[in-house]
C-alpha cells in the first residue's frame, strides 16, 4: 500500500498548490488572490500565505488547487480589492494528500465573494514533498502558524484600509478544526497524543503512515503539547469535522470563552470516532454543533473529476476519495457547507455583539 501517497485522507483537504493560468472567469464575481509569506520565529522559516478577497476587475486569472483528482477554483491573481472594510477569515487546512490552502480554494472563494478577507498559511511539514509524520504529529505548532498568519496579514499595505476592527475568526477542516479549537483556547492533552497511535482503532491511515516512517509518540518531546494557544483576537471559531478530537484536554472546552460552531460530516453512527465532537460541543459555554447526513470526511475535497476515483484506485491510495454519504452531489454539500459558514460567520463577525 502505498501510504507515503496516501496518507492521511482522514485528515485532509486536497488538490494541488500550483496556481495554473486560466482564460475566463466569471463576469461580475470577481475573487483576488495573491500570495505573501508570514515569519515565524517558532517555525524557523516563513510561512507561505495565500489570502483570497472581493475584488475589482483586473489581475490575472488563474485557477487554485486542480489536480488528476479534483476541479480548481479561479479567482485573479493580485486583482485590486473592492472598496469597503471586511471581517477576516483565517482558515486552517488539514493534512495528507495534498492538504494545502490551495486545497480549500471551494470553500474560500466564495466567502470572499460573501465580503470576507481569508487568509491560509501552509503548515510546514504537514503535506507535499516536504511531508513529515513527525512534523505533522506535532499539532500544538499549528496554532502558531495561524497567530503568525494574522500578525503579518494586518500589517499588509493593499489591506491596510480593508479590514473591520476587531472582526477576525477562525474556520478550520479536519486537524485544522483541532487548531482552530485549539485556537479558540482548547488544549491538548500530552498522555493522550502520545498514546494516539498506539492501535490503528483511531486512524488507521494516518497511524500506518507514522509507523512507517519510524515515528514513535511516546518518545517525541512534548514539553510544549500541552500549552495554551489561545488568540484572544479572534471572536469565533468554526470547526468543520475536527480531527483529532481525542487528544485534548477534557475539561479545557469548558473554559472557552468565545462561540464556537462544530459541524459534523455524517449520519450519526457514522462520523469517526476521531472526528466526533457532539460532547465537545455541549461542553463549549456558546457552543453550536450539526450535521450534514448526506456528507462524509471525504465531502471536504475539491469535486472529484470524470474518471478521479478509477485513478485513485490505480494509485492505490486505498480512501473512497470521491465518495459522498448519499443522497446529494459533491457541489450540493459544498454549497449546503458555504452557506452554513456564510451564516455563522455573518452573524459573528458583521453584527455587534
Amino acid at each position: 500500500m502505498k501510504l507515503l501517497i496516501k496518507i492521511a485522507t482522514m485528515f485532509c483537504s486536497t488538490i494541488s498548490p500550483v496556481l495554473m493560468v486560466h482564460h475566463s472567469a466569471a463576469a461580475g464575481e470577481f475573487v483576488g488572490v495573491r500570495q505573501i509569506a508570514a515569519p515565524s520565529k517558532e517555525r524557523g522559516s516563513d510561512l507561505a500565505v495565500t489570502i483570497w478577497y472581493p475584488a475589482d476587475a483586473g489581475g490575472k486569472s488563474v485557477t487554485l488547487g486542480e489536480s488528476v483528482f479534483f476541479v480548481g477554483t479561479d479567482a485573479m491573481l493580485e486583482a485590486p480589492i473592492s472598496r469597503g472594510k471586511y471581517p477576516l477569515i483565517l482558515l486552517s487546512h488539514g493534512v495528507g494528500l495534498g492538504g494545502t490552502p490551495q486545497a480549500m480554494s471551494w470553500i474560500a472563494t466564495p466567502l470572499a465573494k460573501q465580503g470576507f478577507i481569508v487568509a491560509a498559511p501552509v503548515h510546514p511539514g504537514n503535506t507535499g514533498a516536504n511531508r513529515s509524520a513527525a512534523e505533522t504529529m506535532k499539532l500544538w505548532l499549528r496554532p502558531g502558524d495561524i497567530s503568525a498568519t494574522l500578525d503579518t496579514v494586518q500589517k499588509q499595505p493593499f489591506l491596510e484600509d480593508h479590514f473591520e476592527a476587531g472582526k477576525v475568526g477562525a474556520l478550520g477542516l479536519s486537524m485544522g478544526g483541532s487548531t482552530a479549537l485549539a485556537l479558540a483556547g482548547a488544549r491538548i492533552d500530552p498522555i493522550r497524543l502520545a498514546g494516539y497511535c498506539d492501535t490503528d482503532i483511531l486512524n488507521p491511515s494516518l497511524c500506518g503512515w507514522v509507523r512507517q516512517s519510524g515515528v514513535d509518540l511516546h518518545a517525541m518531546d512534548m514539553k510544549l503539547a500541552g500549552r495554551n494557544n489561545e488568540d484572544k483576537r479572534i471572536q469565533f471559531a468554526m470547526a468543520i469535522d475536527p480531527a483529532p478530537m481525542d487528544v485534548f484536554q477534557a475539561s479545557t472546552f469548558s473554559e472557552v470563552s468565545i462561540p464556537v460552531e462544530i459541524v459534523n460530516l455524517g449520519r450519526p453512527g457514522t462520523i469517526p470516532r476521531t472526528a466526533l465532537a457532539s460532547e465537545i460541543a455541549k461542553a463549549i459555554p456558546e457552543g453550536k454543533y450539526s450535521t450534514i447526513d448526506d456528507a462524509s470526511h471525504y465531502s471536504m475535497f475539491g469535486e472529484c473529476k470524470p474518471g478521479a476515483a478509477e485513478i485513485a484506485a490505480s494509485e492505490e491510495i486505498g480512501d473512497p476519495i470521491c465518495s459522498d454519504g448519499g443522497g446529494q452531489s459533491r457541489p450540493e454539500i459544498h454549497k449546503q457547507l458555504v452557506d452554513m459558514v456564510t451564516e455563522a460567520f455573518d452573524r459573528e463577525l458583521k453584527t455587534d455583539r
